[in-house]
Protein backbone atom coordinates (compact mmCIF):
# COMPACT_ATOMS: atom_id res chain seq x y z
CA UNK A 1 0.00 0.00 0.00
CA UNK A 2 1.66 3.73 -0.88
CA UNK A 3 2.21 5.58 2.26
CA UNK A 4 0.56 8.71 3.13
CA UNK A 5 3.62 10.20 3.65
CA UNK A 6 4.57 11.13 0.11
CA UNK A 7 5.16 14.14 -1.29
CA UNK A 8 6.32 17.58 -1.01
CA UNK A 9 4.46 20.66 1.59
CA UNK A 10 5.59 24.36 2.29
CA UNK A 11 6.07 25.12 6.21
CA UNK A 12 4.71 27.80 7.05
CA UNK A 13 4.50 27.73 10.70
CA UNK A 14 8.22 27.43 10.74
CA UNK A 15 10.12 30.53 10.39
CA UNK A 16 14.31 31.49 10.20
CA UNK A 17 16.04 33.24 12.65
CA UNK A 18 19.26 34.00 11.56
CA UNK A 19 23.12 34.44 13.28
CA UNK A 20 25.21 37.19 11.49
CA UNK A 21 28.86 37.92 12.29
CA UNK A 22 32.45 37.05 13.16
CA UNK A 23 31.13 35.30 16.23
CA UNK A 24 27.77 33.95 15.28
CA UNK A 25 28.98 30.32 16.03
CA UNK A 26 30.76 31.09 19.33
CA UNK A 27 27.97 33.16 20.50
CA UNK A 28 25.52 30.18 19.67
CA UNK A 29 27.83 28.39 21.67
CA UNK A 30 27.45 29.65 24.66
CA UNK A 31 23.79 29.75 24.35
CA UNK A 32 22.22 26.58 23.20
CA UNK A 33 22.46 23.09 24.07
CA UNK A 34 24.41 21.61 21.09
CA UNK A 35 27.92 22.35 19.92
CA UNK A 36 28.00 24.92 16.76
CA UNK A 37 31.53 25.64 16.82
CA UNK A 38 32.41 22.57 15.21
CA UNK A 39 29.42 22.48 12.88
CA UNK A 40 30.36 21.39 9.58
CA UNK A 41 29.25 22.07 6.13
CA UNK A 42 27.69 18.85 6.00
CA UNK A 43 25.88 19.11 8.95
CA UNK A 44 22.83 20.26 10.64
CA UNK A 45 22.31 20.80 14.85
CA UNK A 46 19.02 19.91 16.60
CA UNK A 47 19.34 22.24 19.86
CA UNK A 48 17.33 24.00 22.78
CA UNK A 49 17.40 27.44 24.30
CA UNK A 50 17.14 26.63 28.09
CA UNK A 51 16.36 29.19 30.72
CA UNK A 52 19.08 28.86 33.82
CA UNK A 53 16.71 25.99 35.47
CA UNK A 54 17.43 24.28 32.20
CA UNK A 55 13.97 24.44 30.71
CA UNK A 56 13.17 24.95 27.32
CA UNK A 57 12.38 28.27 25.82
CA UNK A 58 12.98 27.26 22.10
CA UNK A 59 14.08 24.49 20.07
CA UNK A 60 16.03 24.46 16.76
CA UNK A 61 16.98 22.99 13.58
CA UNK A 62 20.43 24.94 13.02
CA UNK A 63 22.51 25.33 9.55
CA UNK A 64 25.69 26.90 9.05
CA UNK A 65 24.61 29.38 5.44
CA UNK A 66 28.59 30.80 5.44
CA UNK A 67 31.67 31.17 7.28
CA UNK A 68 29.89 34.20 9.29
CA UNK A 69 26.19 33.27 9.39
CA UNK A 70 23.68 30.32 10.74
CA UNK A 71 20.43 29.67 10.77
CA UNK A 72 17.82 28.46 13.06
CA UNK A 73 14.71 26.78 12.09
CA UNK A 74 11.88 27.07 14.69
CA UNK A 75 8.19 27.72 15.37
CA UNK A 76 7.13 30.79 14.28
CA UNK A 77 5.39 31.55 16.90
CA UNK A 78 8.04 32.10 19.65
CA UNK A 79 10.62 33.48 17.13
CA UNK A 80 10.42 37.20 17.92
CA UNK A 81 10.24 36.57 21.34
CA UNK A 82 13.44 33.88 21.19
CA UNK A 83 15.07 36.72 19.41
CA UNK A 84 15.17 39.50 21.63
CA UNK A 85 15.82 37.17 24.79
CA UNK A 86 18.67 36.04 22.83
CA UNK A 87 19.51 39.48 21.76
CA UNK A 88 19.92 40.41 24.88
CA UNK A 89 22.96 38.06 26.05
CA UNK A 90 24.83 39.38 22.30
CA UNK A 91 26.83 42.17 24.64
CA UNK A 92 30.22 42.67 22.80
CA UNK A 93 30.24 39.78 21.33
CA UNK A 94 30.09 40.57 16.81
CA UNK A 95 26.61 39.27 15.65
CA UNK A 96 23.34 39.86 15.04
CA UNK A 97 20.39 38.54 14.91
CA UNK A 98 17.20 39.14 12.45
CA UNK A 99 13.89 37.63 11.89
CA UNK A 100 15.01 35.94 8.38
CA UNK A 101 11.91 34.01 7.35
CA UNK A 102 10.96 36.56 4.46
CA UNK A 103 14.19 35.04 2.99
CA UNK A 104 13.86 31.84 2.53
CA UNK A 105 11.54 28.98 1.87
CA UNK A 106 11.04 26.17 3.81
CA UNK A 107 9.65 23.08 2.55
CA UNK A 108 8.78 19.87 4.04
CA UNK A 109 9.53 16.31 2.17
CA UNK A 110 8.65 13.06 2.41
CA UNK A 111 8.56 9.25 0.96
CA UNK A 112 10.00 9.37 -2.34
CA UNK A 113 10.09 13.01 -2.24
CA UNK A 114 13.39 12.41 0.36
CA UNK A 115 15.06 9.70 -1.62
CA UNK A 116 17.99 11.95 -1.58
CA UNK A 117 18.46 11.88 1.90
CA UNK A 118 16.56 8.33 2.66
CA UNK A 119 20.00 6.40 3.67
CA UNK A 120 21.93 9.29 5.57
CA UNK A 121 21.76 9.83 10.08
CA UNK A 122 19.31 12.03 10.92
CA UNK A 123 20.76 15.98 11.07
CA UNK A 124 22.79 15.58 8.52
CA UNK A 125 22.76 17.82 5.32
CA UNK A 126 22.82 17.96 1.34
CA UNK A 127 24.10 20.98 -0.66
CA UNK A 128 21.98 20.94 -4.00
CA UNK A 129 23.08 24.92 -4.89
CA UNK A 130 22.05 27.01 -2.97
CA UNK A 131 19.45 25.16 -1.11
CA UNK A 132 20.03 23.06 1.68
CA UNK A 133 18.40 19.45 2.41
CA UNK A 134 18.40 18.28 5.75
CA UNK A 135 17.62 14.65 6.58
CA UNK A 136 15.20 14.64 9.78
CA UNK A 137 13.91 11.23 11.51
CA UNK A 138 11.53 9.25 9.48
CA UNK A 139 8.02 8.54 10.28
CA UNK A 140 6.49 5.30 9.45
CA UNK A 141 9.12 4.24 8.07
CA UNK A 142 8.93 7.00 5.27
CA UNK A 143 11.86 9.12 4.67
CA UNK A 144 11.55 12.87 5.63
CA UNK A 145 13.92 15.77 5.07
CA UNK A 146 13.66 19.17 5.68
CA UNK A 147 14.36 21.97 2.75
CA UNK A 148 15.27 25.45 2.93
CA UNK A 149 16.21 27.67 -0.17
CA UNK A 150 15.73 31.47 -0.87
CA UNK A 151 12.87 32.99 -1.18
CA UNK A 152 11.62 32.72 -4.97
CA UNK A 153 13.30 29.13 -5.44
CA UNK A 154 10.92 26.62 -7.08
CA UNK A 155 9.49 23.87 -5.41
CA UNK A 156 11.65 21.12 -5.68
CA UNK A 157 9.51 17.81 -7.60
CA UNK A 158 7.29 16.11 -6.13
CA UNK A 159 3.21 15.10 -5.34
CA UNK A 160 1.68 17.76 -3.23
CA UNK A 161 1.76 16.60 0.55
CA UNK A 162 -1.13 17.70 2.83
CA UNK A 163 0.19 19.75 5.29
CA UNK A 164 -1.86 18.07 8.41
CA UNK A 165 -0.26 14.48 7.39
CA UNK A 166 2.88 16.65 7.18
CA UNK A 167 2.05 17.45 11.16
CA UNK A 168 1.35 13.98 11.88
CA UNK A 169 4.58 12.85 10.16
CA UNK A 170 5.83 15.14 12.79
CA UNK A 171 4.40 13.49 15.59
CA UNK A 172 5.35 9.96 14.54
CA UNK A 173 8.83 10.90 13.83
CA UNK A 174 8.99 11.34 18.33
CA UNK A 175 10.68 14.36 17.39
CA UNK A 176 9.20 17.00 19.35
CA UNK A 177 9.03 21.13 18.94
CA UNK A 178 9.03 23.54 21.33
CA UNK A 179 5.98 26.41 20.77
CA UNK A 180 4.05 28.24 22.74
CA UNK A 181 1.66 26.53 24.56
CA UNK A 182 4.64 24.24 25.92
CA UNK A 183 7.39 26.89 26.56
CA UNK A 184 9.30 26.03 29.77
CA UNK A 185 7.46 23.42 30.39
CA UNK A 186 10.65 20.65 29.66
CA UNK A 187 13.78 20.42 30.44
CA UNK A 188 15.83 18.73 27.26
CA UNK A 189 16.18 15.06 28.34
CA UNK A 190 12.03 15.42 28.91
CA UNK A 191 11.78 15.15 25.18
CA UNK A 192 14.49 12.78 24.46
CA UNK A 193 16.93 15.23 23.17
CA UNK A 194 19.73 13.72 24.29
CA UNK A 195 19.01 10.78 22.60
CA UNK A 196 18.45 12.52 19.30
CA UNK A 197 21.27 14.82 18.68
CA UNK A 198 20.02 17.71 20.48
CA UNK A 199 22.63 18.11 23.84
CA UNK A 200 25.91 17.58 23.03
CA UNK A 201 27.36 16.91 26.92
CA UNK A 202 30.93 17.75 26.02
CA UNK A 203 30.93 21.61 25.01
CA UNK A 204 31.38 24.69 27.22
CA UNK A 205 28.68 26.12 29.22
CA UNK A 206 25.31 27.60 28.35
CA UNK A 207 21.95 28.76 30.81
CA UNK A 208 20.74 25.35 32.37
CA UNK A 209 24.01 23.08 31.53
CA UNK A 210 23.97 22.55 35.08
CA UNK A 211 20.68 21.52 35.64
CA UNK A 212 20.62 19.58 32.26
CA UNK A 213 24.24 17.80 32.75
CA UNK A 214 22.35 16.80 36.41
CA UNK A 215 19.31 15.35 34.99
CA UNK A 216 21.84 12.94 33.04
CA UNK A 217 24.12 12.01 35.36
CA UNK A 218 22.72 11.72 38.77
CA UNK A 219 19.54 9.75 37.56
CA UNK A 220 17.41 11.85 38.11
CA UNK A 221 15.30 11.95 35.46
CA UNK A 222 11.82 11.11 35.73
CA UNK A 223 9.65 11.65 32.47
CA UNK A 224 10.43 11.29 28.82
CA UNK A 225 9.03 11.57 25.69
CA UNK A 226 6.26 8.61 24.44
CA UNK A 227 3.88 8.66 21.19
CA UNK A 228 0.48 8.51 22.34
CA UNK A 229 -3.38 8.33 20.63
CA UNK A 230 -6.56 9.09 22.02
CA UNK A 231 -9.82 8.65 20.22
CA UNK A 232 -10.58 12.47 20.80
CA UNK A 233 -8.84 15.54 20.22
CA UNK A 234 -4.99 16.65 21.87
CA UNK A 235 -3.64 19.76 21.54
CA UNK A 236 -0.23 20.85 22.68
CA UNK A 237 -0.24 22.25 26.51
CA UNK A 238 -3.04 19.66 27.42
CA UNK A 239 -2.15 17.95 30.33
CA UNK A 240 -2.55 13.90 30.74
CA UNK A 241 -4.12 12.17 34.06
CA UNK A 242 -3.35 8.61 35.69
CA UNK A 243 -6.01 6.74 36.90
CA UNK A 244 -4.24 6.83 40.25
CA UNK A 245 -4.69 10.44 40.99
CA UNK A 246 -6.83 12.50 39.30
CA UNK A 247 -5.81 15.74 41.10
CA UNK A 248 -2.33 16.28 39.69
CA UNK A 249 -0.89 15.50 35.92
CA UNK A 250 1.45 13.13 35.04
CA UNK A 251 2.00 14.80 31.98
CA UNK A 252 1.92 17.33 29.10
CA UNK A 253 1.03 16.69 25.18
CA UNK A 254 3.92 18.21 23.22
CA UNK A 255 2.26 18.47 19.99
CA UNK A 256 -0.65 16.21 17.71
CA UNK A 257 -1.91 16.05 14.47
CA UNK A 258 -4.84 14.18 13.50
CA UNK A 259 -4.51 10.89 12.17
CA UNK A 260 -5.42 9.38 9.15
CA UNK A 261 -7.34 6.69 10.39
CA UNK A 262 -9.04 8.47 12.88
CA UNK A 263 -8.30 10.23 16.51
CA UNK A 264 -5.68 12.14 17.17
CA UNK A 265 -1.50 11.43 17.56
CA UNK A 266 1.02 12.96 20.02
CA UNK A 267 4.09 13.30 21.51
CA UNK A 268 3.42 13.40 25.09
CA UNK A 269 6.36 14.07 28.16
CA UNK A 270 5.31 12.47 31.42
CA UNK A 271 6.01 10.09 34.25
CA UNK A 272 7.80 7.09 33.41
CA UNK A 273 6.52 5.29 36.45
CA UNK A 274 2.71 6.59 34.78
CA UNK A 275 3.90 5.36 31.13
CA UNK A 276 4.77 2.16 32.08
CA UNK A 277 1.26 0.83 33.65
CA UNK A 278 -2.48 2.31 34.63
CA UNK A 279 -5.37 3.73 31.97
CA UNK A 280 -4.33 7.57 31.00
CA UNK A 281 -7.04 9.77 30.04
CA UNK A 282 -6.76 13.74 28.51
CA UNK A 283 -7.49 17.09 29.80
CA UNK A 284 -9.07 15.69 33.24
CA UNK A 285 -9.61 12.24 34.95
CA UNK A 286 -12.95 12.39 32.11
CA UNK A 287 -11.02 12.76 29.09
CA UNK A 288 -10.35 10.67 26.11
CA UNK A 289 -8.52 7.73 27.13
CA UNK A 290 -5.15 7.79 25.76
CA UNK A 291 -2.80 4.64 24.65
CA UNK A 292 0.80 5.35 24.96
CA UNK A 293 4.06 3.61 23.28
CA UNK A 294 7.27 3.93 23.59
CA UNK A 295 9.20 6.51 21.12
CA UNK A 296 10.30 4.85 17.69
CA UNK A 297 14.43 5.44 18.33
CA UNK A 298 16.46 4.04 21.33
CA UNK A 299 16.85 6.22 24.10
CA UNK A 300 20.64 6.50 25.36
CA UNK A 301 21.48 4.48 28.66
CA UNK A 302 24.56 6.60 29.34
CA UNK A 303 27.00 9.34 27.62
Amino acid sequence: MTSVLNGVTPLPHLGVLAVAGEDAASFLQGQLTNDFALLGPDQARLAAYCTPKGRMQASFVGLRRSATEILLVMSRDILAATQKRLSMFVLRAKAKLRDASPEFELRGLAGNAAQAVATLPPWTLVHQGDTALIALYPAEGQARALWVAPAGTAAPAGDALDSALWAWGDVRSGVGTITAPVVEAFVPQMLNFESIGGVNFKKGCYPGQEVVARSQFRGTLKRRAYLAHADGSLAAGQELYHESDASQPCGLVVQAAPAPTGGCDAIVSMQISAAQAGALSAGSAQGPAVRVTPAPYPLLADV
